[in-house]
């Protein structure tokens, strides 16, 4: 189930007129990777202090605030991190979300992301609670790189087994992640395609983004999508395909040859700010409505202080229709005929990341992909 249903008469505007229809769930804040994009090992070492249990939200909870998204609009809904598989029991959350429906009675679309390294041996049990399919993080295919990426010398062969595990057990086509970050792992953007050709999985190139805080982000080291698609276009013809569904990040492509599609995530570049349909919640049951907001709507407080599902279904409500977040677009702007500044730093290097966009933003492991 790619493609969202038609919007019925509950959804919900933003003050763009975008309409609310996705929901990311993050789990947990914990993961065994250090991505050096994500969660740099000098930041999150052996003395990070994570979430204690009684923070996170309950299956229950999260389910709860699920049911109202979805009687709101929400068709589909995503388990994201952290790594959500290393949250005892997901199977006992996956059959919960699956159980619900929309005010039509449609089930929703149920997705998960996961990095992969214990996919293998939870898939059949994803598959029989409800998971529709799931989006694997992979950023090389080359055994040395992506142990240097994931920064805990985890090998390439797990996470490629997994990948068919997932496939094997009904819980695709598998889409796979990879992050483009320049001078480590952009050389291997077409082995990662050749790898793919012919599987029924869909790679996806992402362009290395300034979410958080902690990852270093700087300008020069983004790849633009073009530059990838233009890459394996050379070697392998592609044509673009249309988008499946108004609001769909990815710019897809086909191999003329028939070996398949590939898409790309275009944030820095081409910013897609005019069609986001997502809302958060993160590990601790705030509510945000962008990827790089600095602060969200504490949901946790109203379900442990005895709120009823209206006063729940207000508040979401109120935080989308105010919603005007275009992060990304404003940075695009900002960044577009900008050069190098004396000495060689990029002019976005320690810049605030968008004008009228205060504070720190919260990390991609708290928050979601």
């Amino acid at each position: 189930m790619d493609e969202p249903a038609q919007h019925g008469p509950h959804t919900l505007d933003d003050t763009l007129g975008r309409p609310l229809r996705d929901l990311r769930i993050s789990v947990t804040d914990r993961c065994n990777f250090r991505c050096v994009y994500c969660m740099p090992k000098e930041i999150f070492g052996r003395d990070f202090v994570f979430l204690p249990k009684e923070q996170l939200l309950s299956f229950e909870e999260i389910t709860r605030v699920a049911r109202i998204a979805a009687a709101q609009g929400v068709e589909k809904i995503r388990l994201t991190g952290g790594e959500p598989l290393l949250r005892r029991g997901i199977e006992n959350l996956v059959a919960g979300l699956a159980d619900l429906r929309t005010p039509e009675g449609r089930m929703l679309d149920l997705a998960m992301t996961t990095n992969g390294s214990v996919l293998a041996r939870k898939a059949e049990a994803l598959k029989a609670a409800g998971l529709s399919r799931v989006t694997v993080s992979l950023d090389s295919v080359d055994d040395a790189t992506f142990r240097q990426m994931n920064d805990v010398d985890y090998p390439v062969a797990t996470v490629l087994e997994a990948i068919e595990a997932a496939a094997a057990a009904g819980l695709g086509p598998v889409k796979v992640n990879m992050v483009v970050k320049r001078g480590m792992n952009d050389g291997g953007i077409l082995a990662m395609a050749r790898h793919f050709r012919n599987t029924g999985h869909i790679v996806r190139f992402i362009e290395y983004m300034d979410v958080g805080s902690t990852n270093g982000w700087n300008l020069e080291q983004v790849v633009p999508s073009a530059d990838v698609v233009r890459r394996i276009d050379a070697q392998f013809p592609l044509e673009p395909l249309a988008p499946r569904y108004a609001g769909e990040t990815a710019t897809r492509f086909r191999y003329r040859d028939g070996g398949g599609e590939i898409g790309t995530i275009s944030s820095v570049t081409q910013a897609f700010c005019h069609g986001c349909t997502r809302a958060r919640l993160s590990t601790d049951g705030k509510l945000f409505t962008c990827l790089f907001g600095t602060g969200g709507t504490d949901l946790r407080a109203l379900l442990r202080g005895g709120a009823d599902d209206d006063e729940l279904a207000g508040v979401l409500a109120g935080v989308w229709r105010r919603r005007a977040d275009r992060y990304s677009e404003l940075r695009s702007a900002e960044t577009a005929d900008v050069g190098p500044r004396p000495g060689g730093a990029p002019a976005w290097a320690g810049a605030p990341p968008a004008a009228g966009w205060p504070g720190r933003k919260v990390e991609m492991h708290y928050i979601g992909g």
